[in-house]
């Protein structure tokens, strides 16, 4: 962090991010070559600057789903939670995520800095041909988009500073495959609502 002001404390990040590599059944969010992937990259990008200057936490999810985050660029953000700080697409895919709902209500009673999320597998895999669904990234996809959590996580000053807690038992799993110990709450998704809020909760400072 060279950078007094912080602005160049995500290098590394977008580096790692952009080294990805991308299966024919993944889809990459932030490539600048579209205008798709510029606008969501300007979103995270203002998001991440939004949230770094304090955020001590980051919530790791397993990989972005076809309702939200492949459309706005933010984790756990859907067309429903996109604020008018952020850049709207003009063709979004759907209005609303459950999980996104979730998420942004139950941190409506965070206290303290507010906290970063991030998916370990940044690119959206879908079964083929059909964008419009969600797999599960695959152990290679996985190790492969490691490096970008671990250069967040540096980013927001370091392990010692930055607490990673997994939503869902999925995104853990994923982590340990990365070498990354982090503590698991419920995912919000299948009935999983009220369980996460008070999990999430709980790990408030």
């Amino acid at each position: 962090m060279s950078d007094p002001d912080g602005r160049d404390r995500f290098v590394r990040f977008w580096e790692a991010l952009d080294a990805v590599p991308v299966e024919p059944d993944a889809e990459a969010l932030y490539d600048v070559r579209s205008d798709e992937g510029r606008l969501r990259r300007t979103n995270l990008s203002r998001y991440l600057e939004r949230l770094a200057p304090t955020a001590d936490t980051v919530l790791v999810a397993e990989a972005p789903g076809w309702r939200g985050m492949t459309n706005t660029g933010i984790p756990f953000t859907s067309m429903r939670e996109l604020g008018p700080e952020y850049r709207v697409p003009p063709e979004p895919t759907a209005p609303w995520e459950a999980s996104s709902r979730v998420v942004h209500a139950a941190l409506q009673g965070w206290t303290g800095p507010l906290p970063v999320a991030w998916a370990i597998f940044p690119h959206h895999p879908f079964v083929a041909p059909d964008r419009l669904t969600n797999r599960t990234p695959r152990p290679a996809e996985v190790r492969a988009g490691a490096p970008v959590a671990l250069a967040l996580v540096e980013a927001l000053g370091g392990a010692d500073r930055v607490r990673v807690v997994a939503v869902g038992r999925k995104a853990q799993g994923a982590l340990a495959l990365a070498g990354i110990d982090a503590v698991a709450v419920r995912h919000p998704a299948q009935g999983g609502a009220r369980q996460f809020t008070e999990q999430l909760h709980a790990l408030s400072r």
